[in-house]
């Protein structure tokens, strides 16, 4: 398989959760070569609970490590494309991360492999099939967002 290129086209849009509480989503662009594949069928979803204020977003000490986080998997998946992260949800007391892969077994070493040098972190990981993006589709739904470039 040809090496996919990774952009850092993102947007964010505001949301709010059921509790009526405010969500920043932050998505990805620019995924159409990884749908394309047809490969990438599995959607990984990592979820950080955390104490929130009234706000429900997480304190500075927590956003920072969650940044560092986000930043290990970006940057290793852009060394070697096992996966993509798609979307990040922030709010509500909890951040969650959606990422598609081509193989559960690989994503896991992987995921491991960029987690190390962090302390341990308080995540849930859940794996479905989502083999027509459907996610994605409804959170860039939601967010009113049209890229140019998938159109």
């Amino acid at each position: 398989m040809a090496k996919i290129r990774v952009t850092d086209q993102w947007w964010t849009a505001p949301t709010e959760s059921d509790s009526g509480r405010l969500i920043i989503v932050t998505g990805r662009g620019a995924i159409e070569p990884w749908r394309s594949t047809g490969k990438f069928i599995y959607r990984i979803d990592i979820t950080w609970r955390y104490e929130s204020g009234p706000d429900g977003m997480p304190d500075v000490a927590t956003s920072q490590l969650m940044e560092q986080m986000t930043d290990a998997l970006n940057d290793g998946f852009r060394a070697d494309p096992v996966a993509v992260v798609t979307g990040i949800y922030t709010g509500d007391g909890e951040r969650n991360v959606v990422i598609y892969t081509r193989s559960l077994t690989i994503f896991q070493k992987k995921l491991n492999e960029l987690l190390a040098p962090l302390p341990t972190l308080p995540l849930a990981i859940e794996a479905a099939l989502d083999e027509q993006w459907e996610e994605y589709d409804e959170m860039r739904d939601k967010t009113e967002i049209l890229d140019a470039d998938e159109d």
